[in-house]
């Protein structure tokens, strides 16, 4: 198992702090470094957004940049952009440039993006894109069942969607992710205490926080009274600010929430 600084903190049992990163839309490397200087100190983890809404620059180049400046990067790969041969080899080169966390995302069609003519490609999903990750780090065995040496080691986190309905099928959904491998789940930002309350309810009860950290996210708007409600709802073993491309802002959020 990867020996990341979000896997020693899930390890044991302290709350994870974790903070969106989005790549510039430039080839940029220095303005990749100024993101960096201004995501909080102390992070457990920096999440690398994948062409989130709009077209950006590389996430894996981001990541792998982050990685160099003393940040533990978790690289989001969306299959909506990439066949299960690409998947593949940006997994490996992400370990190469020392990324060993992979966000495993299917990412919104494309018709909702910034590109709507771009042809989707959706090869497999994101929980198929777990388990193969899964496989190649438990079993030594690629997408194609070859032998890879030496073992990858990473973590591979999923999202979750508590606001889903009806939270049977919500709940199916988490269940496959658990068992394809996922070590961790993000949330989408959570704006109802309540609501998100009552699926961590159904979530204890089924026993899935027993197999898999549950990463709350918060909105940058509001976000330090959620995060410091969202703390104490017990399964919760991390908090994820999405600060919509102003990384500078996420340290306000977690001073107010008294996560420093």
């Amino acid at each position: 198992m990867t020996k990341t600084k979000l896997a020693r903190t899930l390890a044991s049992g302290r709350l994870a702090i974790t903070a969106e990163c989005r790549p510039p839309r430039s080839g940029d490397a220095a303005a990749i470094k100024k993101l960096s200087a201004a995501l909080p100190p102390g992070l457990d983890a920096v999440v690398v957004a994948d062409n989130h809404a709009e077209i950006h620059g590389s996430a894996l180049a981001c990541a792998a940049i982050l990685a160099a400046e003393g940040h533990a990067a978790v690289l989001s790969m969306v299959t909506r952009d990439r066949n299960r041969i690409a998947l593949e080899s940006d997994a490996l080169g992400a370990l190469a440039l020392g990324v060993d966390a992979i966000l495993c995302l299917s990412g919104d069609h494309q018709s909702l993006g910034a590109c709507p003519r771009a042809a989707g490609v959706f090869d497999i999903d994101s929980v198929q894109f777990a388990q193969a990750l899964n496989r190649m780090r438990r079993e030594g065995l690629d997408f194609n069942g070859r032998k890879v040496d030496p073992l990858p080691e990473w973590l591979v986190g999923a999202a979750a969607h508590p606001n889903l309905q009806p939270i049977e099928l919500n709940l199916l959904r988490l269940k496959k992710k658990v068992a394809a491998g996922a070590d961790f789940v993000l949330t989408q930002a959570v704006t109802d205490l309540a609501s998100f309350t009552r699926w961590m309810d159904a979530v204890r009860e089924a026993g899935l926080d027993q197999h898999v950290a549950i990463i709350a996210g918060v909105p940058v708007v509001g976000g330090g009274e959620m995060a410091a409600q969202l703390k104490s709802v017990p399964g919760v073993r991390g908090i994820h600010v999405f600060n919509g491309g102003c990384e500078s802002l996420a340290a306000g959020v977690i001073q107010q929430a008294g996560l420093a």
